[in-house]
């Protein structure tokens, strides 16, 4: 029985550092792009998302858990910038 609870122990640590790695590089992703771009792109402000973005980051680090409705939501943040803002900004900066 001990060695369910170390493996489901080893998979939420796994799930825990790849959400921060999610959150990291949606939060300097977002630092890399002009706030012009954002308004170009009819997007929530530069400023917005990466202060979204960077507490998503910081919650994580000291809160630890992934689970808690907080980190759940700075979670779907994330995943709303890499699915929709990233994509509309690399498309404006794109170069043809």
């Amino acid at each position: 029985m001990l060695h369910v609870f170390q493996a489901e122990a080893n998979l939420m640590l796994l799930v825990e550092l790849a959400l921060l790695v999610v959150k990291l590089f949606a939060f300097i992703n977002s630092l890399m792009y002009s706030a012009a771009a954002y308004d170009a792109a009819n997007k929530l402000t530069k400023p917005a998302w990466t202060i979204i973005l960077g507490l998503g980051l910081v919650v994580q680090i000291v809160m630890g858990g992934t689970l808690g409705l907080v980190g759940l939501a700075f979670t779907i943040a994330a995943l709303v910038y890499l699915a929709d803002v990233r994509p509309a900004l690399a498309s404006l900066t794109r170069r043809r």
